[in-house]
């Protein structure tokens, strides 16, 4: 079955859906029984930049059957934007979120990107945390441009595991990229969780909640790892700030 609409937003251009971790595993829940072909971006200020300087992509965050508020500042732009109430979706969370109501549902999941280790770590944790959890199968891609008989490889291969529901962690803008091509042949919901991968499978520290819940989840990582990252929070970060106010005063001026 088909849930209605979200309250949504456009920020700065990319369509962000007002939900909860309730709601979306609803949601998740009514389309992997159906054996929808759907995709769910879970979109932080990142994904918005990227989105901002390629339209393509922009087209394909808009095009997602459910886009989560994965960034504090994106729960904060919801709310001035008139959403009250608005709380976080992290793809990280969201993703436990849902196998610990898989589990109890008998729902399978496969995991699809990493590495071969980390997948290890990642199904051992999870089987840990929740025994009754249903892991069809998992595959960690090369890390380059796959070849269509590869793509076309990996979709059998889901697909014959019979998971109901994928997880896909190739990180922005990889992953989405990858989830709007398999649409309509992947008879999954694909949700991108991207780091949520190294996180659980204990690889990569997550930043302290405190940090996370006040919106400075980016200086962590940052500090952890600031040849990678340093063009990503230096840039898009302050960019962010001046579209949104730009965006801000035109809806105040458009109101008056």
């Amino acid at each position: 079955m088909d849930y209605l609409p979200c309250t949504s937003r456009s920020i700065i251009g990319v369509r962000v859906d007002s939900t909860s971790y309730h709601d979306a595993c609803k949601r998740i829940q009514a389309w992997a029984e159906a054996r929808n072909s759907c995709y769910i971006v879970a979109a932080n200020v990142h994904v918005v930049m990227t989105a901002y300087w390629q339209g393509q992509y922009q087209k394909i965050i808009n095009q997602a059957v459910l886009v989560t508020p994965d960034g504090m500042p994106l729960v904060w732009a919801l709310r001035l934007l008139g959403v009250r109430g608005q709380t976080r979706v992290y793809g990280p969370d969201l993703m436990l979120a849902w196998c610990d109501r898989a589990a109890r549902l008998k729902i399978p999941i496969y995991l699809y990107g990493g590495t071969e280790p980390m997948l290890d770590k990642l199904q051992y944790k999870l089987t840990q945390q929740f025994p009754s959890l249903a892991i069809a199968g998992s595959y960690a891609p090369p890390f380059r441009v796959l070849t269509p008989e590869e793509e076309k490889s990996d979709v059998q291969r889901i697909n014959d595991s019979g998971a109901a529901v994928v997880f896909v962690g190739l990180g922005c803008p990889k992953q989405e990229e990858w989830m709007a091509r398999q649409q309509g042949k992947v008879a999954a919901v694909m949700i991108g969780v991207g780091a949520a991968f190294s996180f659980h499978s204990g690889e990569v520290a997550q930043a302290p909640r405190w940090m996370m819940n006040v919106g400075l989840e980016w200086l962590y990582r940052f500090s952890q790892e600031p040849k990678r990252l340093w063009q990503r929070y230096c840039i898009n970060n302050p960019s962010f700030v001046i579209l949104f106010s730009l965006q801000l005063v035109q809806r105040c001026l458009r109101l008056k």
